[in-house]
């Protein structure tokens, strides 16, 4: 069955440095740009839609779209952290089939090695953030909520460390073939265990990397799709959700993904069984496996089995995951990693990822973005794309 779509990946790139020490971020936003445009076979001149999240600087798109010289007639500057560039491909597919603009850029970059960024700020007491007031006192910082949910997942459903661990060994299996990986070394089950820990259950190597970079995608109407060569990727479905800590009612053992997912999956009418490959946000390995379990890819407390069978890994498990290397061994740049998660899913999707990772015959894939903190409140989205001739 040949799917319609309203919008079209046009042009995908991946900023190839890990430490930009020389750039500032206005010029790592500007580079990318050039980058995927030149991969759509585009120009500046040809983009009416600008979007971006809180890593812009300044006046966010107002501020680049005069620092890169865009004419532009819509701007989105929507902000969930990790999930804002996954939310800005669904939100640039409703501005053009709304007829807002036809050809949306979408640009990501940050500084946070070179700047000497650990995991979080520091918080400021005096922010007007409701929630600092009754939490800030606790002490938490990002590790240590992800170290809850993991402890939570294990005490509920039996998790193990181990399990968690072939995450990360999956991850480092593709990334060994990524000349840009800042981890390329192929690890083991033992050696993610054995790593010091971090945030109980949670040990080093089951935390993300921290690195420069970003990341930009050509969105275009299918009309201009038209126009170019066959290498356009159909969006084919799209969902997001908020999820928080309810006033106390929560249960840190699912993410938003668990509504945004449905809803990606309604509108491409597909199922998970369908999907060939996925991008999934992996700041830490907990990230990867409840989220497996949300979309519906095992059952909920199933996650452990799943991904220690091989799942994961391209060429031996039936669903190959981060073929890049991800977050956990490829790049995290600014703490936004969705773009980097439709790239992957994009060059999968025309047959362009590294060959010992390529999945044969990839013919829908799904990419999906996870921002703030599971173990608090969070964003997230999900998008589901399609080959050009599906």
């Amino acid at each position: 069955m040949r799917r319609s779509s309203k919008a079209y990946i046009a042009g995908a790139y991946e900023h190839p440095t890990r430490k930009a020490v020389d750039k500032t971020i206005p010029q790592l936003h500007a580079e990318v740009a050039i980058g995927a445009l030149m991969d759509a076979g585009l120009t500046m001149a040809d983009v009416d839609g600008y979007f971006c999240a809180g890593d812009a600087p300044g006046l966010g798109g107002i501020s680049m779209a005069e620092y890169m010289g865009l004419n532009i007639k819509h701007t989105d500057t929507t902000e969930t952290g990790g999930s804002s560039y996954v939310i800005h491909v669904g939100h640039a597919m409703n501005a053009i089939a709304m007829g807002r603009c036809s050809v949306a850029l979408v640009t990501l970059a940050g500084r946070p090695r070179a700047e000497g960024f650990a995991t979080l700020p520091a918080r400021d007491y005096g922010s007007t953030l409701p929630e600092l007031g009754f939490e800030n006192p606790y002490g938490p910082v990002i590790t240590n909520m992800y170290g809850m949910a993991a402890m939570r997942h294990m005490y509920q459903y039996g998790t193990t460390s181990e399990q968690l661990a072939w995450i990360k060994v999956a991850a480092s299996y593709h990334a060994q073939h990524n000349e840009h990986a800042m981890l390329r070394d192929v690890v083991t089950v033992e050696d993610v265990v054995n790593s010091p820990i971090i945030a109980d259950p949670l040990h080093r190597l089951d935390c993300c990397v921290i690195s420069d970079g970003g990341g930009a995608l050509v969105i275009v109407s299918p009309e201009v799709a038209k126009t170019l060569d066959g290498r356009c990727v159909k969006i084919l479905g799209y969902g997001e959700a908020i999820k928080h800590l309810n006033a106390g009612d929560v249960d840190i053992t699912y993410t938003g993904g668990v509504v945004s997912g449905p809803m990606a999956f309604e509108e491409a009418k597909v199922a998970p069984a369908d999907i060939d490959y996925v991008s999934i946000y992996d700041s830490f390995t907990i990230t990867v496996l409840e989220t497996l379990e949300d979309l519906g890819f095992c059952e909920k407390g199933e996650g452990g089995k799943f991904v220690s069978d091989g799942n994961l890994i391209s060429g031996v498990g039936k669903l190959p995951f981060n073929t890049d290397g991800g977050g956990l061994c490829n790049n995290h740049p600014s703490n936004r990693g969705g773009m980097t998660k439709v790239i992957e899913a994009t060059r999968q999707l025309r047959g362009e990822a590294h060959p010992k990772v390529q999945v044969p015959d990839c013919t829908i894939a799904l990419a999906h973005g996870t921002g703030g903190s599971i173990g608090t409140r969070m964003g997230s989205s999900t998008v589901i794309l399609g080959r050009n001739d599906a």
